[in-house]
């Protein structure tokens, strides 16, 4: 990556303990060190999500190939990713399945708990 060489590499390392000394040498090690270690992770991440961009983007493009041709006439590889975005798209909706499952629950159940609620409030006028 650079061209530095062992002698290049010893004088750093001699100006860095002149400047820091001894007591500050190691711990600006490790600093540069974590430095470099989350440079690293966060290109590896960057990477990572290019490559789920672009096979994104390859399986809409095979989606658009499908919607032109017939869907009996598909290529094997057209066909495994119409099925890898139907499940992709079964994956994504669950959770939001869930979630309007829950929300329909809670709106059956807060009329029943509104019209309670009234008659409480009603006994409680009474006995004042």
């Amino acid at each position: 990556m650079f061209d530095i060489g062992f002698w290049e590499l010893l004088l750093v390392a001699l100006i860095g303990l002149l400047v820091l000394g001894p007591e500050r040498l190691p711990t600006a090690l490790r600093a540069l060190q974590r430095g470099i270690q989350k440079a690293k992770s966060f290109g590896t991440s960057v990477q990572a999500e290019l490559n789920h961009e672009l096979r994104i983007k390859e399986l809409h493009e095979h989606l658009r190939k499908a919607e032109q041709l017939d869907a009996d006439k598909l290529s094997p590889e057209l066909q495994r990713s119409m099925a890898e975005l139907r499940n992709a798209a079964a994956a994504v909706q669950r959770p939001y399945a869930k979630q309007e499952d829950a929300k329909q629950e809670d709106a059956k159940q807060e009329p029943s708990e509104k019209d309670s609620k009234p008659s409480s409030v009603q006994q409680d006028k009474s006995s004042s």
